[in-house]
C-alpha cells in the first residue's frame, strides 16, 4: 500500500507591512489634500476676478431682497415694469439716505469742530490728573509730532488719495454691474436656473436642482435675517444716541447698519466709534452710557436676533460663525468677512439636502 502523503505545513498569514490605522489615515489625507487644492484654486480664481465676484454677490443679495416686492407689483403690472420700478425705487432710496446723511454732516461741521476742540481739552485735563498723571502738554507735543509726520509724508498721502480715485471708479463699475445683473436675476432667475439644469447630463440634473434650490432658500433666509438684525441695531443705536445728544447720530446709526453684516465683530467696532465720538463731544459720563449700550445691543443681537436668523437659514454654532468670519477676513479682508458666513451656511444646506429629504432641515420650505 502506498504511504499517504502528509499535507504541507500551514504557513501563518503574514502581518501587513502597513498598519490598518496608517492606511486609513493616508486615505483620508490624500482626500483632504485634494479638497484643499480645489479650495485654494477656487479662491485664487475669485481673487483674480474679485470685482466680478463681488458684483455677482451683490446682485444675488439684491435679488433675494427685492424679488418679493417685484412679485407683488407684478400682480398688477407687467413683469418688466414691476422689476424696473423696484430696482429704480431701491436705488433712489439708497441715494436719498446718503444725501440726507451728507446734509446732516455738512450742517453740523462748525458745531462739531468746536465740540471736538473742547472735548480734546477735557480729555487732556482728565489724563493730566489722577490716576494717569501724564506730563503737562504731553498730548500737545504728540499732536505737533503727528503734524510733522504728516508734512514729512505728504507725498505718500497724496499718492494714496490719487489711488483712491481709481478705487472710486472700481466701486462705480461694480455697482453698475451688480444693478445690471440684479435686474435679470429678479426678472428671470428661475428660467436661467432651469436652463442651466437642462444643459447638464441627465444623471446630474435632479441632484443639481435640489442643491441649487436648497442653497437659494438658505441664502434668501440668511439675507433677510441679517437685514432685520442690521436694521434693528441701527434703529436702537440711532434712538439712543439721539436721546443722549451725541452728534452725528444718523451717520453712526448707518455705520452700525453696515457693520452688522459682519457677525460678532461688526457691531462692537461700530459702537466703539460711537464711544469715541461721545467721549470727545459729551464727556466720560455719556461715553460710559454708550459703552453700556454696546453690552445691551450685543446681548440682544447674540441671544435673540442671531439665533432667529440662523433658524431661518441653517443652524451654525457660534464657533463656526467666528471661525468663518476670521477666515474670510484673513483671506479677502472686509468683503471676505461679509461673505464667509452665508457661504458656509449655503454649503451646509447643500450638504444636508443631498443627504436626503429626511435629514434636510429646510426640506419643508417652499422653493
Amino acid at each position: 500500500m502506498p504511504r499517504p502523503v502528509d499535507p504541507p505545513p500551514s504557513v501563518p498569514a503574514s502581518r501587513p507591512v502597513v498598519p490598518e490605522g496608517l492606511r486609513v489615515a493616508a486615505a483620508y489625507a490624500w482626500r483632504v489634500a485634494v479638497v484643499a487644492v480645489v479650495v485654494y484654486g477656487v479662491f485664487s480664481v475669485l481673487g483674480r476676478f474679485h470685482l466680478l465676484a463681488v458684483a455677482v454677490f451683490l446682485a444675488l443679495v439684491a435679488a433675494a431682497v427685492l424679488r418679493p416686492s417685484a412679485g407683488l407689483l407684478a400682480r398688477r403690472l407687467p413683469r418688466v415694469l414691476a422689476v424696473g420700478l423696484t430696482v429704480a425705487g431701491s436705488i433712489a432710496l439708497v441715494l436719498g439716505v446718503l444725501a440726507l446723511i451728507g446734509e446732516v454732516v455738512a450742517g453740523q461741521t462748525g458745531a462739531l469742530s468746536r465740540e471736538f476742540r473742547s472735548g480734546f481739552d477735557r480729555i487732556t485735563n482728565l489724563l493730566e490728573g489722577p490716576p494717569f498723571r501724564l506730563p503737562p502738554h504731553a498730548l500737545a507735543d504728540f499732536q505737533s509730532q503727528l503734524g510733522e509726520l504728516f508734512s514729512t509724508h505728504r507725498s505718500a498721502v497724496v499718492s494714496t488719495a490719487l489711488s483712491g480715485a481709481g478705487r472710486v471708479v472700481e466701486v462705480f463699475t461694480v455697482f453698475a454691474l451688480a444693478v445690471f445683473c440684479s435686474v435679470f436675476f429678479i426678472h428671470s432667475g428661475e428660467r436661467y436656473w432651469a436652463w442651466f439644469c437642462a444643459e447638464l447630463p441627465s444623471r446630474f440634473r435632479g441632484r443639481t436642482d435640489t442643491a441649487g434650490r436648497a442653497a437659494w432658500r438658505t441664502f434668501t433666509g440668511y439675507t433677510h435675517g441679517v437685514l432685520l438684525v442690521a436694521l434693528t441695531n441701527a434703529v436702537l443705536v440711532g434712538i439712543a444716541l439721539t436721546l443722549l445728544g451725541v452728534p452725528l447720530a444718523l451717520p453712526l446709526a448707518l455705520l452700525e447698519f453696515f457693520a452688522a453684516f459682519v457677525p460678532l465683530i461688526g457691531s462692537p467696532v461700530a459702537l466703539a466709534v460711537a464711544v469715541l465720538v461721545a467721549l470727545a463731544t459729551k464727556g466720560p459720563l455719556v461715553a460710559g452710557i454708550v459703552m453700556l449700550l454696546i453690552v445691551v445691543i450685543g446681548q440682544i443681537e447674540g441671544h435673540l436676533l442671531h439665533p432667529l436668523v440662523m433658524s431661518w437659514a441653517v443652524r451654525l454654532h457660534p464657533v463656526v460663525v467666528a471661525l468663518a468670519v476670521i477666515g474670510g477676513a484673513v483671506t479677502a479682508g472686509v468683503i471676505g468677512a461679509v461673505v464667509a458666513v452665508p457661504l458656509v451656511a449655503v454649503a451646509w444646506s447643500v450638504r444636508s439636502a443631498l443627504r436626503g429629504p429626511d435629514r434636510d432641515p429646510n426640506s419643508t420650505a417652499t422653493p
